[in-house]
């Protein structure tokens, strides 16, 4: 299959290179003013340009077919035009109307790449420039002030992404369009994934089965990467920043590059931090880390054909903290530490056909991970996986759009050290699905069915009777999932949607035949267990006008044959034994929000929101690692200052976190808090130089405070205390 695909990657750049459809036009306003320096770009091609000083602009090489375009410039309403091409020009003029609230997005995680008004499945779009105005150290930490999204973290280290109360292998995060395999499963395994490099991030939440398979039972985090240059054009850029809480640098640095067809960008960052301070002003020993991370890519594209290669490397080193000992600002690692390296490649291709086209994506990842003790490499295991994701985008039939396709993955566990833990092991995955939309009117109803099965063998380890004996397995597991889903406008503006979808998660590796010491306790597997598989159903209303902004997400959740790790009162070699078991389960809540901008004082902007989450074990009790309920508020005040000061902010955010008493048998509750973080930035403007500052001070009282989801709560260990943060970042 690998063949295959190499075949047609370079059958596609001889055969298609010298053909070409043309975009051109004029970009005005709504007095007919040109502007200079609006956006013009294709999410899906990957190619766009800038209006010039007469407000025109041409694009070349677009693929036949029907393509969307976004025209956009700041404080402008974006516009769309879904433009057809058939070896033909198009000439166009598009009008801005000025605006102040966000973009209508194209999503991309989704089978038709809609924009986000005309998507039936509600999906959260944000720009990582946009979260990072809220001062996150990490990308976990940033992605969970989008509402419905939490962080369980251990230390600043290491964050998972958490939504709606489903967390690990019950949330799939793809990246450069390929599922992340990194032995997600464990509570002090983090995301793995750098924000340099990442243009914008979008959150499912809910059972994204069909589109993706075993793992997306509880929502998607799909991690868009960092966009090409525009076309005939060359761009650097060097951001940097300090973080006083763990005396900590992240350094980034970029250039990329862009022609008529081929398309070139280089990246690089390094992260460096010291153990953080709590409220109290102790440090927590051994929750240092380090990160070096790189990216490249190269594109292609011409009338009928794009190709996108990517490669990431990152290096990692994370402490494992468990407690409050020496108080040193060392950045050194030191005691038991995680060190972490994985590699991924990637090739998407589109074949733009005669009224049809096909879109390939093929991945491997190769992750290794070292538990180092004192300098010396106890763990050391090797996870290979390849992805492959071919779908074929069906003739329109009227208002009928049709997606069928094909996804798998290969994948094994191969084990180094003197410790096993995991058997080594073979897991193959292969889905079939289909995917239905029609659109009439200001309505849409979107429907598809999958198959999908999972083979598992795992190799004996150990004698039979010792403690550290694991068992061979071989299993096979197979799992249906649908969904159906309605989108009407009611009137203008107001948007309603209702989804029903089942999803379906395979028990993972670690819970079906783990056997030994993992973060603290003695785990054993239970080759016994079966899928996991859930029916949810959303509803979401959202409206939007030119001062006002609001919306209400509701769910239920229904999970059948839920996993989760309890203790057994038993004990081996002095660690407490914890074993998997099954119970149905069922969650529920949902967020609600709004955004005022009154006018005539345009230049306030309040935003709110709360998010909650009920999780409950069928046969009484609540579910371990649910979030408490929150109260999100920002007062934030946009200005510009004489030409030298552009698009400058200033913010007072106040995060209300209520007391987690809604707990299993085996947590203890949580107590309220109160957290206060200021921020400010913009553009700093001297002649054709811009540079972007930022200046954030998170939890400004210092309060001392312990998240639910931290996993250092166990230990009493508190989260980070005050600090201060300063970005800059030089656009070349």
């Amino acid at each position: 299959m690998k063949n295959i695909y190499i075949i047609l990657f370079f059958t596609g750049f001889l055969s298609f290179g010298y053909a070409q459809n043309v975009l051109s036009g004029k970009v005005i306003d709504e007095h007919g003013q040109t502007i200079f320096g609006a956006d013009i770009y294709s999410e899906n091609l990957q190619i766009g340009t800038t209006s010039d000083e007469e407000g025109n602009f041409i694009i070349k090489n677009i693929p036949n077919g029907e393509q969307i375009f976004i025209f956009s410039y700041l404080g402008f309403e974006a516009q769309h035009k879904n433009i057809t091409f058939f070896d033909e020009d198009k000439s166009i003029k598009i009008s801005l109307f000025e605006s102040v609230f966000h973009m209508d997005e194209v999503i991309v995680s989704t089978p038709f790449n809609k924009l986000q008004s005309q998507n039936v499945m509600k999906v959260e779009h944000k720009s990582i420039s946009s979260l990072e105005k809220k001062g996150g150290t990490t990308l976990v930490e940033s992605i969970s002030t989008i509402a419905g999204v939490s962080n369980m973290s251990t230390g600043t280290g290491i964050g998972k992404p958490v939504i709606r109360g489903l967390s690990g292998n019950r949330v799939l995060t793809y990246t450069q369009g390929v599922k992340l395999e990194n032995y997600q499963n464990g509570e002090k395994h983090g995301l793995g994934v750098n924000e340099s490099g990442i243009e914008s991030v979008e959150v499912i939440k809910g059972p994204a089965s069909l589109l993706y398979g075993s793992d997306a039972l509880g929502g998607v985090l799909y991690l868009i990467p960092e966009k090409y240059a525009n076309n005939n054009s060359t761009h650097g850029d060097i951001s940097s920043k300090y973080f006083s809480n763990t005396l900590g640098f992240n350094t980034s640095a970029g250039v990329k590059t862009s022609g008529e067809k081929f398309k070139f960008l280089v990246r690089g960052a390094y992260d460096i931090h010291s153990d953080y301070k709590t409220g109290n002003n102790e440090r927590v020993t051994n929750s240092r880390y380090h990160e070096a991370d790189f990216k490249a890519a190269i594109g292609y594209n011409t009338k009928s054909f794009t190709a996108d290669l990517r490669y990431n490397y990152n290096q990692s080193q994370i402490g494992i903290p468990k407690e409050i000992g020496k108080q040193e600002t060392s950045k050194e690692m030191m005691g038991l530490y995680q060190d972490l390296n994985y590699h991924i490649v990637s090739l998407k291709n589109d074949f733009v056909l005669k009224s049809s086209s096909i879109k390939t994506n093929l991945g491997y990842t190769h992750n290794k991970r070292n538990l180092v003790l004192n300098d010396e490499i106890t763990v050391d295991m090797v996870l290979g996986t390849f992805n492959y994701d071919a779908k074929w985008y069906l003739p329109h039939l009227g208002k009928f759009e049709t997606v069928i396709g094909v996804q798998g993955m290969t994948q094994s566990n191969t084990n180094y050290g003197s410790e096993v833990f995991l058997p080594d092991a073979h897991i193959n995955d292969i889905g079939i699905f289909g995917n239905l939309n029609y659109d009439w009117n200001s309505s849409s109803i979107q429907a598809g069915i999958r198959f999908d099965n999972r083979k598992i063998e795992t190799e004996e380890h150990g004698i039979f009777g010792d403690d550290h004996f694991i068992e061979a397995i071989d299993k096979s597991l197979n799992s249906f999932s649908g969904s159906l889903g309605y989108k009407t406008d009611i009137t203008q503006g107001l948007i309603a949607r209702l989804n029903f979808a089942s999803g379906f998660r395979a028990p993972n590796l670690s819970e079906l035949s783990s056997n030994g010491i993992h973060e603290g306790r003695w785990e054993i597997g239970n080759s016994n267990l079966e899928n996991e598989q859930n029916l949810q159903l959303d509803l979401s209303l959202e409206y939007k006008s030119k001062h006002f902004e609001f919306f209400i997400n509701s769910f239920y959740n229904n999970i059948f044959n839920y996993i989760y790790i309890a203790p057994t009162n038993e004990e081996i070699n002095d660690f407490d034994v914890y074993t998997y078991i099954q119970n149905d389960a069922h969650l529920y809540g949902g967020e609600m929000g709004l955004h005022l901008h009154p006018h005539p004082i345009d230049w306030l902007h309040l935003e709110s929101s709360y998010e909650m989450v009920i999780g409950k074990q069928k046969n009484g009790g609540y579910l371990p690692r649910i979030p408490a309920n929150k109260f999100d508020n920002t007062l934030r005040a946009e200005f510009d200052m004489n030409n030298w000061l552009e698009f400058g902010f200033v913010f007072l955010n106040l995060e209300s976190t209520f007391k987690q008493n809604k707990i299993s048998d085996f947590e203890e509750s949580s107590s309220s808090y109160n957290l206060l973080n200021v921020g400010m930035g913009g553009n700093l403007v001297y002649k054709k130089l811009k540079t972007n500052i930022n200046f954030t001070i998170k939890n400004v009282l210092n309060k001392e405070y312990i998240s639910h989801l931290s996993v250092l709560n166990e230990e009493g260990i508190a989260n980070p205390g005050i600090n201060f943060i300063f970005g800059v970042k030089f656009n070349l």
